[in-house]
């Protein structure tokens, strides 16, 4: 009996050590601590532009690293992402523009000059689209569009319809997934006001989409642009939303915490949209917004009725840019992260096709990252600019290159790098 007692004291030193055991295997699971490092994984064909992209574009063959304790979650970089956009972000001065629209609508975009000059001494301007329910205040489109000012670009980046609290609606519609309406306006102001300028597409999440859509939706939409940007759009509303029901990776809870904020961003303009200036939307339609729990039902009940879609169905066909991207023939980067909790692994299977089948593509799939992270730092506390803004301006910066070195044969457009000149001398 004495010596029973006597070893009680191991027991619990045992059970100790195997508490904190399972707590630092749940860690390390959670935080996928034992996940390696790589380069991205690079899907494209063999050209002459996507060579000399690859070699002077270095991160997009280098090991993307990021924080040690935390940088390889998914959840974590997400979060991150989420909460604070970035981390000690710039404030960059820009002008607001407002565009009217022929429905009665204001579009808004703010836009940036230069801090220096490009260094292929071009005038370049990058229109940006930004993710769902964002506009140019959001952290990370601060921090994006201050690094590429130093690099020599004016910035102009749509404020999606209703996304700024402290813009009105002026009729009874907003933002919706695929409507490229105020992009194209944005665009179509720089053009006009700065007639020398060439541009740079980029598109964040679901401003991926819209700018991929955009762009394939008319050819005359690709004149005067060097090259498109997409990182963690997810191609296809229609497929998406299928997994958004889904528990794994936690998609259902984050579908209940998007749902949520575009519920707010709705009801700050429920008297534009629900007034008496809007024979679309009725009462009924609020009311079961306000018991929505995912972005289904509010697309059901209400973001489709903006442009009158007849079912949930082809307002996802409609909207998504699968559809049009293959039309999109200037060079074209789609940037993904296996990790991203909110775009499903077989959803990349749409870039990744579109890689295989046209030379102008590359799609780059990291290892981490997760939904617009991308995260870079040594141990625990992230830098200000992340792998996604350098890989961006590094892109773009290459592009430019190309498009001043390149022979005369060759007309704009650094797709047809090899034919025209191939044909040229045949």
């Amino acid at each position: 009996m004495n010596l029973n007692i006597a070893n009680m004291p191991a027991m619990f030193d045992g059970m100790k050590l195997a508490a904190v055991a399972t707590i630092l295997y749940i860690i390390v699971r959670c935080l996928n601590l034992k996940s390696p490092t790589a380069p991205p994984d690079l899907t494209y064909q063999d050209t002459a532009l996507n060579r000399f992209l690859l070699k002077s574009c270095p991160l997009l063959t280098k090991e993307y690293i990021p924080p040690l304790l935390w940088g390889k979650s998914g959840h974590l970089q997400t979060a991150l992402y989420g909460k604070l956009g970035r981390v000690s972000s710039p404030h960059p001065t820009g002008l607001r523009k407002y565009l009217p629209m022929q429905d009665g609508a204001t579009a808004t975009f703010d836009l940036f000059e230069p801090l220096a000059d490009h260094q292929s001494g071009a005038d370049i301007t990058m229109v940006i689209c930004p993710g769902i329910g964002n506009h140019s205040e959001k952290h990370y489109i601060r921090t994006f569009v201050d690094h590429s000012q130093r690099q020599g670009y004016r910035c102009a980046v749509l404020n999606h319809l209703g996304a700024l609290p402290n813009i009105e609606l002026t009729s009874p519609r907003m933002f919706t997934y695929g409507c490229t309406w105020e992009f194209a306006a944005m665009v179509g102001y720089i053009k006009k006001m700065y007639p020398q300028t060439q541009l740079i597409v980029v598109g964040f999440s679901l401003g991926g989409n819209i700018v991929c859509k955009f762009l394939g939706e008319n050819r005359a939409n690709q004149e005067r642009v060097l090259c498109c940007v997409s990182v963690c759009q997810g191609y296809s509303a229609l497929r998406a939303q299928e997994t958004f029901l889904q528990w794994d990776q936690c998609r259902r809870f984050y579908n209940f915490l998007m749902a949520d904020n575009m519920k707010k961003i709705i009801l700050s303009h429920r008297g534009s949209l629900f007034g008496g200036g809007s024979p679309k939307m009725v009462d009924a339609d609020l009311r079961r917004l306000y018991t929505a729990t995912s972005l289904m039902q509010i697309d059901d009940n209400i973001m489709r009725k903006f442009h009158g879609y007849s079912s949930l169905k082809e307002y996802y066909e409609k909207e998504s840019c699968v559809h049009y991207i293959h039309n999109v023939n200037v060079p074209l980067l789609l940037v993904n992260s296996a990790d991203d909790p909110l775009v499903h692994g077989s959803l990349l299977t749409i870039p990744r096709t579109l890689a295989e089948k046209k030379e102008n593509v590359i799609f780059a799939l990291t290892l981490h990252g997760g939904h617009l992270g991308f995260f870079e730092g040594a141990v625990l506390f992230p830098q200000p600019l992340t792998w996604m803004d350098k890989v961006i301006v590094g892109y773009a910066n290459t592009i430019c290159q190309w498009e001043k070195q390149k022979p005369a044969c060759q007309s704009q457009g650094a797709h047809a790098a090899e034919t025209k000149c191939s044909d040229s001398s045949s």
